[in-house]
């Protein structure tokens, strides 16, 4: 697929991603933890965290939306940028922090992050592709390997806004 046919897909895409954000901020969590991805070939329940993180070189607070699994306790996201030949910028971002937000529904927690390698890596791999199977499609587009990031939540924080 490549940078250029991925951006194409965000930009398409861009919109919605909005939406669904604002919908799960302004909902403080009741709206948008749980959409239907049907449509572009994903589950009917497909679950959505948001993340807090900083900024590497801007220092400025992001939050983004992502699918989301659970394995062993561990929340699970996926670093795939649709297959784009880069990482995305949330997670560069999080490589420089020890610590970031995250909001799963109405709930929220500074969380400890970690990537799986080896066999864990693998089976936690399958597990998300069975979840949203367009991560296959993704991996098989790029020669970069999509980064897996284990989240530990930690103490609970305040649920996130479109102000803070």
């Amino acid at each position: 697929m490549g940078d250029a046919d991925a951006a194409a897909i965000r930009k398409v895409r861009s919109d919605w991603i909005s939406e669904h954000l604002e919908t799960y901020l302004t909902s403080a969590g009741t709206r948008g933890h749980i959409m239907d991805l049907t449509e572009i070939g994903g589950r009917a329940v497909t679950t959505h965290c948001l993340i807090k993180y900083v900024g590497r070189k801007s220092g400025k607070v992001y939050i983004t939306p992502l699918i989301y699994g659970n394995v062993g306790g561990e929340i699970v996201v996926v670093a795939s940028k649709g297959g784009a030949d880069t990482h995305p910028g949330w997670y560069l971002n999080i490589l420089a922090s020890n610590t970031i937000g995250v909001q799963i529904a109405t709930q929220a927690f500074e969380a400890t992050w970690r990537e799986p390698e080896g066999e864990e890596r693998h089976q936690v791999w399958a597990y998300m592709a069975h979840l949203y199977p367009p991560y296959l499609t993704y991996q098989q587009s790029t020669s970069r390997q999509i980064p897996l990031v284990m989240l530990t939540l930690g103490r609970p924080i305040d649920v996130f806004t479109a102000e803070g």
